[in-house]
C-alpha cells in the first residue's frame, strides 16, 4: 500500500494569516474541498475561492463568544479515522463524518500578549483549546493526516505539497507530526510557566536551536539555544564558535557590572578576565587593560561599556581576538576592525540577563537565582582601625567586580582601577594570592599602593600577611570566618585597611 496520500480535504483555522494565500490557491487549484471559521473562513472568501463553514459539518454554531467552534466528533472523527480500519471506515459512513486529510493551525499568540503586558483576562482568551486540540489529534494521525501547526511552517508544507503534486509522503507528514508537537509542549509549557509560582517545578522550552561547528572541543557536537539576535547585531566576522559564545556570556555579564561607569574595557580568556581598566577614554581604558596581560589577550574577547571610536580600534587592530563587542562603532571603526575577516564585531542591544541559572549535575540539573548582588560602598562594612580612602574604596569595588565574575577561587588585585593580576580556579585561596602576585610581577606591576578582593572570608590571616608584604594596602571580602579576628588583628598590626562585604560571590 503505498504511503503517498493525496489531499483531497483540509480544515484551515489560523491565527497569523501571512503566507496563508498561495496554499489557499494551491489546494483550490488541485480542487480540494475547503473546511473553515471564523475570520479564516472569511479570509478564504475574500480571495473568491469556495469554503465550507465548519458549521454545515457540525450542525452546530460557533458558541461562547468563539470559545467552542471545532470541538466536535464530526471535525475530529474527519482527522483521527485510521483509513485502513474497518471499523473506522463504517463509523465515518455511519455517522457522515466528512474524511479531512489536511489541518493548517496557527494557535493563538499566547507568549505575545503575556510579553505585551496584557490584562490577566486577556491573557487567558489568548490560550488556544481548539486550535491545539486539532495539532494534536491531526499530528497523532500522521500516517493519514497532514498538520500544519504554525505560520512558520506554511513554507515547508507548500514546498512537500509542490513536490509531491497534490500529495505528501510518510516521511514528510512525520516532519510535521513532530514539528506539531513541538509547537503543543512549547505552547503549553508557556501557559505553565505564566501561571505556575511553585519553584519546585521546571519547565523550559526553546524553540531557535542552532548546530554549531562542534563543542567544547572538535569530537564533541554542540548547539546553542537562544535568541542572540535579539542580544546581538553582529556586523561582521565567522560564525561564533561554543568556547566565543561561553567568552561572549562572561564578557557580558562582566562589562554589566561596569555599565553606567567611566569608559571600560575588559579582555576575557576562558570567561576571565585577564584585563579590564577604567579611563577618561575607551583608548586608554583598552591600552591599560591589555598591559594586565598581553600574553593572554592573544586570541581573547574584547569588550566595552560604550562607543569603540577610530583611536581605539587603531590599537586593538593590531591584537589577534577573536570577538570585539561595543554598544556602538564609529564607522571608520567598523572599516578597519573589518580588515581581519574573521574577526568578530558584535552591537551589543539593551537586554535582559536570564534571572535563573541552569546546569547539569548528575542525573539531573541545578537550578539557582543569578547572583545579582553587586557590592557598593554602602554595603561595606569597616573592620579595621584603618580606614580606606576614597581612592582606595574605588579601587575596592572594582576589585569586587572582576572578582565576583572570576572562577573560584580567586583573588584580585587592582590598582587605580586597572587590574594588575588575578588568581583564578585555585583549590586553596592561598595559591590563588601567589598565582596572583607573580603574574603581576612578571608583568612589572607595582603592587604598592594596591588593593586586594576575595570572592570568600579568609580562614586564616595567611592571606592578609602574605598580601601585605607584596604591597597591598587595602582588603575587601566577605567576612563570615569564625577566625575573622585573626586577619583584622594583623591588618591593624601593619596599617592595612578592611571592608567586609556580607556577600560571598563564588563562582564555579
Amino acid at each position: 500500500m503505498s504511503t503517498t496520500k493525496k489531499i483531497t480535504s483540509a480544515l484551515i483555522s489560523v491565527f497569523d494569516k501571512t503566507g496563508l494565500e498561495p496554499i489557499v490557491k494551491a489546494l483550490h487549484q488541485n480542487q480540494v474541498i475547503i473546511y473553515s471559521t471564523g475570520g479564516t473562513e472569511a479570509f478564504i472568501k475574500d480571495l473568491g475561492i469556495p469554503v465550507v463553514p465548519v458549521e454545515e459539518v457540525t450542525d452546530y454554531p460557533s458558541i461562547l463568544g468563539g470559545r467552542v467552534k471545532t470541538l466536535h466528533p464530526k471535525v475530529f472523527g474527519g482527522i483521527l479515522n485510521r483509513q485502513d480500519n474497518t471499523t473506522d471506515v463504517a463509523q465515518m459512513e455511519e455517522f457522515n463524518i466528512p474524511q479531512i486529510d489536511l489541518v493548517i493551525v496557527d494557535l493563538y499568540p499566547f507568549e505575545k500578549t503575556v510579553a505585551s503586558g496584557a490584562i490577566e483576562a486577556d491573557i487567558i482568551e489568548k490560550i488556544d483549546i481548539g486550535g491545539i486540540s486539532l495539532i494534536r489529534a491531526a499530528a497523532k494521525n500522521f500516517k493519514d493526516t497532514v498538520i500544519v501547526p504554525s505560520v512558520e511552517e506554511y513554507a515547508s508544507f507548500l514546498d512537500f505539497y509542490t513536490q509531491e503534486k497534490g500529495a505528501t509522503t510518510l516521511e514528510q507528514r512525520r516532519i510535521l507530526a513532530t514539528k506539531a508537537f513541538h509547537v503543543s509542549s512549547h505552547y503549553d509549557t508557556a501557559i505553565f510557566n505564566y501561571f505556575n509560582t511553585d519553584e519546585t517545578y521546571l519547565k523550559t522550552s526553546v524553540s531557535n536551536g542552532q548546530i554549531l561547528r562542534y563543542g567544547e572541543n572538535p569530537h564533541q557536537k554542540g548547539f546553542f539555544f537562544g535568541d542572540f539576535d535579539s542580544m546581538f547585531t553582529k556586523l561582521h566576522g565567522k560564525e561564533l564558535s561554543y568556547n566565543n559564545l561561553l567568552d561572549v556570556d562572561a564578557a557580558v555579564n562582566l562589562i554589566n557590572e561596569f555599565k553606567d561607569d567611566e569608559p571600560t574595557f575588559a579582555i576575557l580568556k576562558h570567561n576571565n578576565a585577564c584585563g579590564i581598566a577604567t579611563r577618561k577614554t575607551m583608548k586608554e581604558a583598552y591600552i591599560d587593560a591589555l598591559a594586565g596581560d598581553p600574553t593572554s589577550a592573544f586570541g581573547g574577547v574584547l569588550i566595552a561599556n560604550g562607543n569603540i571610536d577610530l583611536a581605539t580600534a587603531e590599537e586593538i587592530h593590531s591584537l589577534f581576538c577573536e570577538v570585539v563587542i561595543a554598544p556602538s562603532f564609529d564607522k571608520n571603526a567598523i572599516d578597519l576592525l573589518e580588515e581581519k575577516k574573521n574577526r568578530i564585531l558584535l552591537v551589543i542591544k539593551d537586554f535582559a540577563l536570564p534571572t535563573k541559572q541552569i546546569r547539569t549535575c548528575l542525573n539531573g540539573i541545578l537550578v539557582q537565582d543569578k547572583d545579582n548582588i553587586t557590592d557598593t560602598k554602602q554595603m561595606l562594612k569597616n573592620v579595621t582601625i584603618t580606614k580606606p580612602s576614597n581612592e582606595e574604596l574605588e579601587d575596592l569595588i572594582f576589585a569586587s567586580k572582576i572578582c565576583k565574575q572570576t572562577k573560584s577561587n580567586t583573588i584580585v588585585l587592582v590598582k587605580n582601577k586597572q587590574l594588575c593580576a588575578s588568581g583564578t580556579g585555585q583549590t586553596s585561596r592561598v595559591d590563588a594570592l601567589k598565582q596572583a602576585i607573580e603574574k603581576a610581577t612578571s608583568f612589572e606591576f607595582d603592587l604598592l599602593g594596591a588593593v586586594m578582593a576575595s570572592d570568600a572570608f579568609f580562614p586564616f590571616p595567611d592571606c592578609v600577611e602574605i598580601a601585605n608584604k607584596a604591597g597591598i594596602i587595602s582588603v575587601i571580602q566577605p567576612g563570615g570566618s569564625i577566625k575573622d579576628e585573626l586577619s583584622i588583628k594583623y591588618c591593624n598590626e601593619n596599617n592595612v585597611s578592611m571592608v567586609f562585604t556580607g556577600t560571598r560571590h563564588f563562582k564555579h
